[in-house]
């Protein structure tokens, strides 16, 4: 499996990349064997969130004896200090880890300050400085609000809906982070389903070389294509 450098993080990831928010709509066993068919297929990144429900628990179920191996992104939802520790802590526990690869901040309708000793950015940053944060990026869906966290530095990634379907906006993204070294994650690889030919969506992203594609997948069969 080709791997891509995430930017300044300096984590090499699997082009391919596991999107575990439909694993929660499938049971323990059969979430793991498609967890399991993705590891030994060379996916090495999977990505995930505090609030899709027991999709961390899956990761943790099927993955937790292979965690050396694997790049793991999480989100946390919470904007304030307490609950963004809250919810970290609870991801850890859940996926059966000591840290994660890289923490997100979940869709803000604004930037995250890191002056702010009560806000969510403080507190993963102090969550980086022991050891249980490698990374710090956020996520969104406002083209503004991507390119103030371009702009801003803070952030060593950016994940935002990228497709062959995106507006030449949302295609400059993708340079505006490549210029800063940041790592730039698409979701909605397959534009929510609209997408369905599996080749022409490789071809467009191989072209991105700084761009990891996210596919989320509910089944073997997904998997496979």
């Amino acid at each position: 499996m080709e791997k891509i450098r995430l930017g300044k993080t300096e984590l090499y990831v699997s082009r391919t990349a596991f999107g575990a928010l439909p694993i929660q709509r499938v049971d323990f066993d059969t979430a793991k064997s498609i967890l399991r068919r993705a590891y030994e297929a060379g996916i090495n990144y999977f990505d995930t969130a505090y609030v899709y429900s027991d999709s961390e628990d899956k990761i943790g179920y099927a993955l937790s004896d292979v965690r050396e191996n694997i790049v793991i992104s999480t989100k946390v939802w919470a904007t304030d200090y307490e609950g963004a520790r809250s919810q970290l802590e609870e991801s850890l526990r859940r996926m059966k880890t000591d840290y994660v690869d890289l923490i997100q901040f979940h869709n803000p309708a604004q930037l995250p300050d890191p002056e702010d000793k009560n806000g969510a950015y403080y507190a993963m940053a102090e969550a980086k400085r022991k050891g249980y944060v490698r990374h710090i990026g956020i996520t969104n869906h406002r083209l503004e609000v991507a390119r103030q966290a371009i702009a801003s530095g803070n952030f060593e990634t950016l994940q935002f809906p990228y497709s062959y379907l995106s507006t030449d906006d949302e295609l400059d993204l993708a340079e505006r982070c490549k210029a800063a070294d940041m790592g730039f994650i698409a979701m909605k690889a397959l534009c929510g389903g609209l997408l369905t030919n599996s080749k022409a969506v490789r071809a467009f992203f191989a072209r991105h070389e700084n761009v990891v594609p996210i596919y989320g997948i509910q089944s073997v069969e997904e998997l496979e294509q």
